[in-house]
């Protein structure tokens, strides 16, 4: 099978695990790194070949250039948000597929402007949505999707992390306005999709609770899908005996029964037949941080469902027009904390792009 040619534009924090993933799926060819910084891509490019490249990857400060010299199959975006679009409309301009990170913009409009430059362009457009396919995750959904709680009707989704080295390994998180809805509020409300289909109406507060940051860092969501009422809680303040990962637990009760993914990737399943646990731990790989192992570990499926995209084997999960509901929640959330009432959600301006 061909190998496809493939650039990563931002070499900060992420492309130290985002890079080795593709490595480990395989069927790629890392041929050029951008970033405004040239020596930061330059030394990524030195950590390419002790992660696999046969060879380093031709390095670049100046995107124009890269798109005019490189023939590419696609491109994987993993900068800061406020490059996400220019970099989108660039390689929308130049009929290379895109692969973008998670928020894929910082507002509504800007997001449904990425996605229709890329229908425009006759391209395909993902966006990389990793916690779906956490290891224990797909568990659960396999476990919900067995019916063996019947049918759903209430959920808890909880993100809590409290360890400050978040903000010390991507320290523009600490100066945005937008914080715990925009960053990992895109993962949770994604995985309430994921398993319950799209809500028709929200109600949000959010808080912050450390002083030496410019947005809010603890939120609560409360979605009205047709049948099932899902709380979405996410903190990055939350002090808990399980603090090693940046755990996403679950509770969803159904007509015949409940199931639980508690800490250390326990899932509980309980019916009339009684209570059942397995582990589910992520496999780990040498490259991944082992703070974030249920993370990183998630981006080797994640990879491998948009490369199967690209290559026409299936459609993929997270396309850019998926997400676009995703990104629609996160902005109603902020409007309903800010005007403290239940919005309703409409997504007809999503199935227009």
């Amino acid at each position: 099978m061909t190998h496809l040619r493939f650039a990563v534009m931002g070499t900060g924090f992420w492309a130290n695990f985002q890079i080795p993933a593709w490595f480990e799926v395989g069927g790629v060819e890392l041929v050029a790194l951008y970033n405004r910084t040239r020596s930061k891509a330059e030394g990524m490019a030195e950590r390419c070949v002790g992660w696999g490249a046969p060879a380093a990857p031709r390095v670049y400060d100046d995107p124009d250039e890269l798109f005019r010299r490189e023939r590419l199959d696609f491109v994987d975006i993993i900068t800061e948000i406020p490059a996400h679009a220019p970099l989108v409309h660039l390689a929308a301009n130049h009929r290379v597929p895109v692969i973008c990170q998670k928020p894929m913009a910082s507002d509504f409009e800007t997001a449904c402007g990425m996605v229709a430059a890329c229908s425009q362009a006759s391209v395909p457009f993902f966006v990389h949505e990793n916690f779906r396919w956490q290891t224990p995750i797909r568990a659960l959904k396999a476990v919900l999707d067995s019916g063996n709680i019947g049918r759903p009707f209430r959920a808890r989704i909880q993100f809590i992390f409290y360890k400050p080295f978040v903000f010390e390994n991507q320290p523009m998180l600490k100066t945005l306005e937008k914080l715990a809805l925009a960053d990992v509020g895109s993962h949770v409300f994604d995985l309430a999709r994921f398993f319950f289909g799209e809500p028709h109406s929200l109600y949000c507060q959010t808080t912050r609770v450390r002083p030496d940051i410019a947005g809010e860092d603890v939120a609560s969501a409360m979605l009205r899908f047709d049948e099932v009422i899902c709380t979405c809680d996410m903190s990055y303040s939350s002090r808990t005996e399980h603090e090693q990962f940046p755990q996403t637990l679950f509770h969803i009760e159904g007509t015949r029964g409940t199931v639980e993914l508690g800490p250390d990737f326990w899932i509980r399943l309980t019916t009339d037949d009684g209570t059942f646990a397995r582990r589910h731990p992520p496999q780990r790989f040498a490259w991944a941080d082992p703070d974030y192992a249920v993370v990183h570990s998630s981006i080797v499926p994640c990879n491998a469902d948009l490369l199967a995209g690209l290559r026409g084997e299936h459609p993929a999960e997270t396309t850019g027009e998926d997400n676009l509901k995703t990104v629609r929640l996160v902005q109603r959330a902020y409007e309903s904390a800010a005007e403290n009432r239940v919005v309703p959600l409409d997504y007809g301006d999503c199935r227009s792009i």
